[in-house]
């Protein structure tokens, strides 16, 4: 395990476990809000022009996009959970390197050093987003 003390080690776990909590509340307030817009939808109270079921087909892909990120995290959450658990959290996954405290209390769940992270980022920039 890094260098953290436990001092710090607790404020990253709190940090971790308030983050957990939030997405968790948001996840659920975005499905219920979907279960909702269905519903209507089944009572026939949908806009009726092209333009608006457009706009609410729209809407709702957003929301997915949405759930599907706070959902990602939430597994980046427990990641780093487990690596607190096996004596490896703060420690960079791609070179074994320190991450250091600075980064993570900027990003609890961070699972490399800036320098891997930058690496990984100029590596799979384009990932998700095809080209012609």
């Amino acid at each position: 395990m890094t260098q953290l003390t436990n001092d710090e080690l607790e404020k990253i776990e709190s940090k971790l476990r308030e983050r957990r909590a939030a997405l968790v509340e948001e996840v659920r307030a975005e499905l219920s809000q979907r279960e909702d817009q269905q519903l209507v939808g089944l009572l026939g109270l949908e806009p009726g022009d092209s333009g608006d079921q457009s706009l609410a087909d729209a809407l709702a892909d957003l929301n997915i996009a949405r759930v599907n990120r706070q959902i990602l995290e939430l597994r980046d959450i427990e990641a780093s959970f487990g690596r607190i658990r096996e004596g490896s959290f703060g420690l960079c996954t791609d070179c074994g390197n320190d991450i250091g405290f600075e980064r993570l209390s900027a990003n609890p769940s961070a699972k490399r050093c800036m320098i891997c992270q930058q690496k990984h980022e100029q590596v799979y920039a384009q990932e998700g987003h095809p080209s012609l």
